[in-house]
């Protein structure tokens, strides 16, 4: 069975964070044109070059967050620095974050923050 596109994904989604989903991702997509995306972890995935970067997690439905991450092999995350100025990361390990997305007005308080961080992120 052929893995569903994104779109399709988030037209059969059913999570209480939904719009939310659908409006971050829309605006990340838009911040870089070749940036590109599949579903990965039964949830959107954003890749630069070819690799996963940053990834919403979904479930359990409580949560919504976005995972920051580098690839398994040494040669991706040998000597990796990210610096955070926003404070929106938590680190689960040197080369790994979560950022834990609070209510809707939280989201779009903060969008254009998390759009940036992406930026960065999917750049280094």
């Amino acid at each position: 069975m052929a893995q569903p596109t994104v779109e399709e994904f988030l037209d059969t989604l059913d999570h209480p964070r939904a719009d939310d989903v659908r409006r971050l991702r829309a605006a990340i997509m838009a911040s870089d044109a070749e940036l590109t995306e599949h579903v990965k972890w039964r949830a959107p995935s954003f890749c630069a070059r070819g690799v996963d970067r940053v990834t919403f997690r979904l479930f359990p439905e409580d949560h919504l967050q976005l995972v920051f991450h580098r690839g398994v092999k040494p040669e991706e995350t040998a000597g990796f620095a990210f610096g955070d100025d926003t404070g929106l990361l938590r680190w689960a390990d040197t080369d790994r974050a979560v950022l834990t997305l609070g209510d809707s007005a939280d989201v779009a308080a903060k969008q254009g923050a998390i759009v940036a961080l992406v930026e960065r992120w999917v750049r280094v």
